[in-house]
């Protein structure tokens, strides 16, 4: 495994566990808007960046840095949102790295974990096998443990959908409507992201994979989850902080009107309680009546 040198972008948490998984084999630059390190001369340098940014900035970032990237470099995404132009990091790389080789990176991969040495999985979403091996060999070694999928929309509409579904989890688990109700939810929410996910370009069964079920679990049943608190705070009627990725999906798909969500009455629901968080548990039992009832 030859030593590379990395650029990881953003120094929160998933940062911290970038950098956990890849300081012993390679050589590890960080940038952060708190940190005081010069973005261009650490762009020239980097064989890999690693985008452990949100969607919003990566547009931005991309503008600085692109004329400096070396011609044989690779850009690598973890961000799992949607940009205020309602695109994808798969469409912002497309976008802006015409020439240059890019791919996703998306999974059960909780920072806290991660940083506990615990196993973590991902898909890495790239047309090409060759750049799917240089992702791999990166982490050789470690336990994040990878498979290839060349189906880009397919797994970028997987892992940005899930935050939504999984608000309703928190809900539930706030509201003690029981495990049943959240074998419920894991059904309803994989055949709505399967529909979602296929209508947006994806192949058929996508979401059934890591960056879709497999994320969505993770997401949905976790106790560090920052969706998953999401939801019980909703539960609750709070109003205040209610923010997150999955929260600006909900926004961004109906502002650009990204997909009709009509035929997808879950989807619905949790936007509809996101934005009205009245009378959660009453909503969600007329949501089920209405699908079970003659």
């Amino acid at each position: 495994m030859n030593r590379r040198n990395l650029l990881i972008l953003g120094y929160g948490e998933m940062g911290h566990a970038m950098e956990y998984l890849l300081h012993e084999r390679h050589d590890l630059n960080f940038w952060a808007l708190e940190l005081d390190t010069d973005l261009e001369r650490l762009a020239r340098e980097a064989e890999i960046v690693l985008f452990c940014l949100p969607v919003n900035p990566h547009a931005e970032v991309l503008a600085r840095i692109r004329p400096l990237l070396r011609p044989d470099s690779l850009c690598l995404s973890i961000a799992k949102g949607l940009d205020e132009q309602g695109r994808s990091a798969a469409q912002i790389f497309a976008e802006a790295l015409p020439d240059t080789a890019y791919a996703l990176l998306y999974g059960p991969m909780i920072s806290e974990e991660i940083r506990a040495g615990r196993p973590a999985f991902g898909q890495v979403g790239s047309p090409h096998e060759a750049v799917y091996r240089r992702v791999r060999d990166l982490y050789r070694g470690s336990r994040l443990y990878l498979q290839h999928s060349t189906d880009i929309p397919g797994i970028s509409w997987s892992v940005i959908l899930k935050n939504v579904y999984a608000m309703a989890f928190g809900m539930a688990d706030e509201l003690r409507l029981g495990d049943n109700m959240r074998g419920y939810l894991a059904v309803a929410a994989l055949h709505e992201l399967d529909r979602i996910a296929e209508s947006m370009g994806g192949q058929p069964r996508s979401p059934f994979h890591l960056a879709g079920l497999g994320d969505l679990i993770t997401t949905a049943t976790s106790e560090d989850s920052h969706h998953h608190e999401l939801g019980r705070r909703l539960a609750r009627g709070e109003t205040e902080g209610i923010e997150g990725e999955g929260v600006h999906t909900l926004r961004m798909v109906e502002r650009h009107r990204l997909f009709d969500t009509r035929p997808y009455p879950l989807f619905r629901l949790i936007g509809e309680l996101v934005e009205n968080p009245q009378q959660v548990e009453q909503r969600l039992l007329r949501h089920i009546e209405r699908v079970f009832g003659d």
